[in-house]
């Protein structure tokens, strides 16, 4: 990332979850999904913003940097926001940045990363999301991409243990592959968060969701709450993290 002070991500294992769930687990902490207590006064969010940069991904690579500061903006009056840049591009490579509390600085960041062909690593991406908050306290993650080429059962096991940790999981979607709408949505119900597309050629779509997003990683949901009451996207947003979950 330019500075090399990003650090590569472990290879998910998918079939080895650090700790077994038990049935019922995972419902329980969806029907409890609104009870989840906010953020200490004063404490910064913590949001890990996870992009596919393999080589389709250039354009929306170029759209998320442009907008990233305004998750910054959006966060602040409710305490702020860290973020932790991950990205997975060309051949196996899956890399992790240090905590940001500045857009300029993220903005840098991203700007030195050029997408390279290569295959998704989003079960890379959850487990490091699950081993980074045994370390600091982590409250959601974005996910951003248009394709999913991995093992469904090993990202529902990763996406069911980061659900049972309380960290929601917004997964936002370019275009309309089939096989990466079913696995984001899972993502999103296992747990809690949720699953939105957007286009590439209408940059207020990505905006929405990551101020979305942004806020519920600064505030919790009385924070979506205020922004949604001027955006239908966050509106959206709140509307299928408290659906009915099946």
């Amino acid at each position: 990332m330019g500075e090399r002070n990003d650090r590569a991500v472990g290879k998910a294992t998918g079939n080895t979850p650090a700790e077994t769930s038990k049935p019922g687990d995972i419902d329980r902490f969806l029907g409890a999904a609104k009870r989840l207590a906010p953020l200490a006064a004063g404490t910064a969010g913590r949001l890990v913003f996870a992009l596919d940069a393999t080589m389709s991904r250039q354009p929306t690579w170029d759209l998320a940097c442009t907008l990233q500061g305004r998750m910054f903006e959006v966060a602040a009056e409710s305490g702020g926001l860290a973020v932790q840049l991950v990205y997975f591009r060309g051949i196996g490579e899956c890399r992790a940045s240090g905590w940001v509390g500045e857009p300029e600085r993220l903005k840098g960041l991203m700007g030195r990363i050029a997408c390279e062909g290569g295959q998704t690593q989003i079960a890379r991406v959850l487990q490091h999301v699950r081993d980074e908050a045994r370390s600091v306290p982590i409250r959601a993650f974005v996910l951003v991409g248009d394709a999913m080429e991995e093992d469904a059962d090993a990202l529902a096991a990763l996406a069911g243990e980061l659900g049972l940790r309380g960290i929601r999981g917004f997964a936002f979607q370019e275009g309309h592959d089939p096989a990466a709408s079913t696995a984001f949505a899972m993502i999103a119900r296992l747990t809690g968060g949720a699953h939105a597309r957007f286009d590439v050629g209408a940059p207020a779509s990505l905006l929405e969701l990551l101020r979305g997003a942004a806020a519920y990683a600064a505030g919790g949901r009385e924070a979506m709450l205020r922004l949604a009451a001027a955006s239908p996207a966050v509106k959206g947003l709140l509307a299928s993290m408290e659906g009915p979950r099946r």
